[in-house]
């Protein structure tokens, strides 16, 4: 779907001569050798891997979208979104952050792949639409990477979110999963430069306005069963 569904919606872009936001990912960087991650940075994927098929299409997606910009003038603008996160995501959404939060909350264990050593840059929801409508609203059709450049652990996140919740979940560890990435932290020069743009709200407040939300939808769920 990420390549068919990019490559339909720029034909529809094209024929209705409308603006096209296609909303990338890190994934493109796969497990990177770069730190932190440059947009001029190709990356470094598995193609085979078992993420293979996510970030490949990512990849194509860009690829194709910069070629409708080329061939046809589409115009376009491409966006490489890094973690995520804020109140309204869906509760088994598997990410980092609504698994600790729903972990936490419901009193089960807290799930850490490896060491926990790997590492990623949160940045709250808020933030992140901000950055994409200045992106839209820019002349600039190249890749711009807009994320939290403030590195955090995965144990450390699982720890704060712990402490946040005033949980008492204890925290257990399971392999890493095949080419799972070592680190992810965006340079989001570009975007300071041409967007005027930077994440303004706090890892705290975006994870209690975050909690409170998860808190409802999860006792409200239990109290309905």
């Amino acid at each position: 779907m990420g390549s068919l569904g990019t490559h339909n919606a720029l034909g529809l872009a094209m024929a209705k001569k409308a603006r096209f936001l296609l909303a990338s990912t890190s994934e493109v960087y796969g497990d990177p050798k770069i730190h932190p991650q440059k947009e001029s940075y190709w990356g470094n994927v598995n193609p085979i891997g078992p993420r293979g098929v996510y970030d490949e299409a990512k990849r194509f997606a860009e690829a194709i979208t910069m070629a409708y910009h080329r061939a046809h003038g589409v115009n376009v603008h491409i966006v490489r979104i890094f973690n995520t996160y804020g109140p309204r995501m869906r509760i088994a959404d598997g990410r980092a952050v609504p698994a600790f939060l729903s972990q936490a909350l419901r009193g089960d264990p807290l799930t850490v792949y490896g060491d926990g050593s790997q590492t990623r840059s949160f940045c709250y929801v808020s933030d992140l639409v901000e950055g994409l409508i200045r992106l839209m609203d820019s002349e600039f059709h190249e890749p711009v990477n807009l994320g939290n450049p403030h590195e955090i652990t995965i144990l450390e996140l699982a720890q704060r979110i712990k402490e946040l919740t005033g949980s008492s979940s204890p925290i257990v560890h399971k392999p890493l999963p095949v080419d799972d990435p070592l680190v992810r932290k965006p340079d989001i020069a570009r975007a300071r430069e041409l967007l005027g743009w930077e994440p303004k709200v706090p890892f705290e407040e975006g994870i209690r306005l975050t909690t409170e939300d998860f808190r409802r939808r999860i006792f409200s769920e239990a109290s309905s069963r």
